[in-house]
């Protein structure tokens, strides 16, 4: 495992659905030879309301959670799924890894690391963050390719909108919020190749 001078123990990178996050981290997790986590795998919710390539239905319940929910009231849903039921377990997965020297270093990626949230772990025991961002075009496109919105009926179409709209809200709220707090953020758009990200990435959170 390669040891960083400035003894960075673990990288959280953030952002909105869509943005890259696992892309960029599996490869910065390759890159450093680090571990590699999702938040995405902690605690259960409502995920994407649409199915890819299985033949399955959208489960009722996601169906239901964004058809009867304003836009609003999803964001500030899973921001509050986040707080109460996945950061008690990624400041205990943080924590374990900056007191424990003979843990691995890690990657966390998710956009449960909202900027707030995670506030107090970074800067202390060796913790660096940065958050992905991107464009509402950028996003809608990568979000109505992988549901395969142009090809679903009305409901579904809907669903697939109504998760788009949230998501594009998140990334809104979330840049305003790296911004006031002064964190690193990245818009994925400014540069061209997965390698430039990647390097890009580790220039401005200082670690090779």
């Amino acid at each position: 495992m390669k040891k960083l001078i400035n003894e960075t123990r673990v990288i959280l990178i953030g952002g909105s659905s869509h943005a890259g996050k696992s892309t960029l981290g599996l490869s910065l997790a390759a890159k450093l030879d680090w571990s590699y986590r999702s938040t995405d795998k902690l605690a259960r919710h409502p995920g994407r309301p649409w199915v890819v390539g299985n033949g399955k239905a959208i489960p009722e319940y996601v169906a239901e959670h964004y058809r009867t929910l304003s836009v609003e009231a999803l964001f500030f849903d899973v921001l509050s799924h986040y707080e109460k039921n996945v950061m008690p377990q990624v400041e205990a997965i943080v924590h374990s890894h900056t007191s424990d020297l003979s843990t691995e270093c890690l990657i966390l990626e998710g956009s449960a690391l909202w900027p707030e949230f995670v506030a107090n772990l970074i800067n202390e025991n060796g913790v660096k963050a940065i958050w992905l961002t991107a464009s509402d075009q950028l996003l809608g496109n990568r979000i109505k390719r992988e549901s395969n919105f142009y090809n679903v009926g009305e409901d579904e179409k809907y669903l697939i909108q109504k998760f788009l709209a949230r998501t594009l809200l998140y990334n809104k709220r979330m840049r305003e919020k790296v911004e006031r707090l002064g964190f690193i953020c990245i818009d994925v758009e400014s540069v061209s190749m997965a390698d430039e990200l990647l390097n890009k990435c580790m220039e401005l959170m200082d670690v090779w």
